[in-house]
């Protein structure tokens, strides 16, 4: 007999409980949204150099430094920095030993540019040997206030929600209370820019590229956050 009212007591309590975990308030559950675009302001480059032979003759070789400065002068007289460009990696430095082996050996050498405008990058380009160009390709992109714009479009799309949920609410005749949950939906989006460029083209076919110019499909970065939010009713 014990042993059952101890049961009963047991059941009760956990009744009891669980009647005082359930959230008796009224709720009104609504989204808000915010979003915008934006044009990258820093862009890196990949740009890769390599020796080439005039007219196919071995004893008129454009030097990798030819080309190299070429690049340098173009950037100083863009108005950049020269740390604006570093070597993109450790095996540029290989073509030292290799032409030291074979007097024939043909060097390149890969940079990494960063540019605020592509306009800029082309101007950059434009003055380098096309011959020596062995390729371009756009690595990545960002915004640099873009931490400042997040903030700042979470807050608006928070904003907007308590907005809906108080005409809604009020439209009832009731009044909105304090906020029990906000949960973040993130819609961010970088596409992949489309860079279509004569210098993407082999050197070798740089004579038939000649006079054709540079078409650049530079997609912005749209950013759009939604806040889906509860609220309490009073």
């Amino acid at each position: 007999m014990k042993k059952l009212l101890t049961l009963a007591f047991v059941a009760l309590f956990s009744l009891s409980a669980l009647a005082q975990q359930v959230d008796l308030r009224k709720k009104i559950s609504v989204s808000g949204s915010a979003e915008t675009e934006v044009t990258p302001d820093i862009i890196y480059i990949a740009i890769s150099l390599k020796e080439y032979l005039k007219d196919n003759n071995s004893k008129k070789k454009v030097e990798i430094t030819t080309l190299e400065n070429q690049l340098y002068s173009a950037i100083q007289k863009a108005g950049l920095d020269k740390e604006s460009l570093t070597i993109n990696n450790l095996s540029s430095y290989s073509w030292a030993t290799e032409k030291k082996k074979n007097p024939d050996f043909l060097a390149s050498k890969q940079y990494r540019l960063k540019v605020s405008d592509l306009n800029k990058f082309n101007d950059i380009i434009g003055a380098v040997d096309p011959k020596g160009v062995a390729s371009t390709n756009i690595e990545s992109y960002d915004y640099s206030k873009i931490e400042s714009l997040k903030k700042e479009l979470k807050i608006k799309a928070l904003q907007a929600a308590k907005a809906k949920a108080a005409y809604l609410v009020e439209a009832l005749g009731d009044k909105l209370g304090s906020v029990i949950d906000i949960q973040e939906v993130n819609n961010e989006q970088y596409p992949q820019p489309m860079y279509r460029n004569v210098m993407m083209m082999k050197a070798e076919s740089a004579d038939a590229m000649a006079g054709n110019t540079a078409e650049i499909d530079f997609k912005k970065i749209k950013l759009n956050y939604i806040m889906n939010t509860v609220f309490e009713i009073k």
